[in-house]
């Protein structure tokens, strides 16, 4: 990996400052943050909670909660419901207004060994040839430069299916985990199943949440993503996720539907 989203300033009692790079940089706007990196770094701050816990984290929900500049931004982490089995997590992150642009919580369980009864709803899904990137969207600068990307033919069913994998760290040259991994590509779900041409139409999620039976490994992902438009401004876009073991878990993003 080479640069990072973050950089990490300052620090005062237990709110963490960083500085946010180019590669946060949105597609939809060039003064505004893509919902990835956020995700990625409040998520960072809550596994940092529970670094020495027997729990895993099985869902992630990301609100986001206004317009995330590329700026200066302040993050903190806090336990909300203490348990040894079952536990929720929160991480905030605030302009520098003070105003809250991101929120995520995390419900983090106990693990135990089910490998006996294990199950995947589907089979694992097997990276061919890359297509040829669209001539929109997909080339310009910012977040999306600092992934990976490679499309895959659609699924016959319809769902367009792309794999990625991050170029860069969350923090600096920190260590990236295979959750944040997942966390930094994962909001891309609403571009990869995208129903509509964003040259005409501006299809902007309100949230990211994601279910994980399996814990993430590594750093390439499969996106099996679809969207769907309502009648009325409003869309959501659902993903199946893969990592290079099989199936993990599943997101589902809440879309905000306008044209140009």
């Amino acid at each position: 990996m080479t640069g990072c989203h973050y950089r990490r300033l300052p620090t005062e009692a237990d709110v963490l400052t960083f500085e946010s790079t180019d590669f946060t940089r949105s597609n939809w706007a060039p003064d505004l943050q893509h919902g990835s990196p956020p995700l990625a770094l409040l998520t960072k701050t809550i596994e940092e909670l529970i670094a020495d816990s027997p729990l895993r984290i099985g869902r992630l929900s990301l609100d986001i909660l206004g317009a995330i500049p590329v700026a200066p931004v302040s993050v903190r982490a806090w336990i909300e419901r203490p348990g040894k089995r079952i536990s929720l997590l929160a991480a905030e992150m605030r302009d520098g207004s003070e105003r809250p642009v991101a929120r995520v919580s995390a419900w983090a369980l106990a693990s135990s060994d089910t490998a006996d009864v294990a199950r995947d709803r589907y089979p694992p899904l097997t990276e061919g040839p890359a297509e040829p990137l669209p001539p929109h969207w997909w080339n310009v600068e910012g977040y999306l430069k600092s992934v990976d990307w490679r499309r895959q033919p659609d699924d016959p069913a319809g769902a367009a299916v792309w794999w990625l994998r991050p170029r860069v760290h969350v923090v600096d040259a920190e260590d990236t985990t295979p959750l944040q991994n997942l966390a930094m590509v994962v909001d891309s779900a609403n571009g990869v199943g995208a129903a509509l041409d964003p040259q005409r139409f501006v299809f902007m999620n309100t949230d990211t949440v994601v279910h994980l039976h399996r814990a993430p490994r590594g750093a390439d992902f499969g996106l099996r993503a679809r969207g769907s438009i309502g009648p009325d401004g409003i869309g959501v876009t659902t993903s199946e996720i893969f990592d290079r073991d099989g199936f993990i878990g599943t997101s589902a993003q809440t879309l905000l539907v306008q044209r140009r």
